[in-house]
């Protein structure tokens, strides 16, 4: 509960305000009693799958038409303050019909976000598609100290959000885990070392995941604030 209010609904009101159908994928019947007592739509998946893209592709193939048209946005369940305008900007990516896969990624701002390995970064070319997502700092100046590092290149971190045409989505789940996926833990990198490309777009909101009783507290401390 945050102010009152399960975390999953509030995650699925905020989703709801932009997206034209909102279902919640889980392997957990009490979660499934939850969503439907607040009249939302919830599916049952299996409960060994690697990660939540596979978990959203055994849904999606449950509740929606597998075609180019089709684009799936995967939302973390812990996610309470998801805002629409993240939403937006990573459906707007998918105006461009070349696009298949899409995530947002935001400015890295403090210093102490780079060197945390709990805080993926992404590099991208000229064209906001991901080159390399690494929990290190990339690139590395060598002729600079640390410290400037913000102030000579712009540096991204990834937000966990993804969108995915519906094919491709299915066809992420059949590849085999690579190597740098395994050395990094991000399954984004399997994509990559496949050939996908990964379109990013740019938002100015931090993503504020739940995932300790501390992070919990803080997000109602939020809440009370606001």
């Amino acid at each position: 509960m945050i102010g009152g209010m399960t975390m999953i609904e509030r995650v699925y009101r905020q989703a709801s305000l932009v997206l034209e159908e909102v279902w919640v994928a889980t392997d957990d019947e009490r979660i499934r009693d939850v969503v439907t007592a607040f009249g939302g739509r919830a599916v049952m998946t299996g409960s060994g799958h690697r990660s939540g893209t596979d978990r959203c592709a055994e849904a999606a193939l449950m509740i929606t038409e597998n075609n180019e048209n089709t684009v799936i946005i995967n939302i973390q369940g812990d996610e309470p303050f998801i805002r629409p305008e993240q939403v937006r900007s990573l459906m707007g990516c998918f105006s461009d019909p070349a696009v298949t896969i899409a995530t947002l990624i935001r400015i890295a701002e403090k210093g102490e976000e780079l060197f945390n390995p709990n805080k993926p970064k992404v590099t991208v070319n000229k064209n906001m598609d991901a080159i390399c997502f690494s929990r290190s700092v990339i690139p590395y100046f060598r002729d600079a100290p640390e410290n400037e590092w913000n102030s000579r290149h712009t540096y991204y971190k990834h937000i966990g959000l993804y969108g995915y045409r519906a094919p491709t989505l299915q066809e992420l789940t059949r590849l085999p885990q690579s190597p740098l996926e395994k050395a990094e833990s991000l399954e984004q990198m399997r994509w990559i070392e496949n050939g996908y490309s990964i379109r990013c777009a740019l938002t100015l909101w931090e993503s504020i995941g739940i995932d300790t009783p501390e992070d919990l507290e803080k997000a109602a401390r939020m809440l009370r604030k606001k």
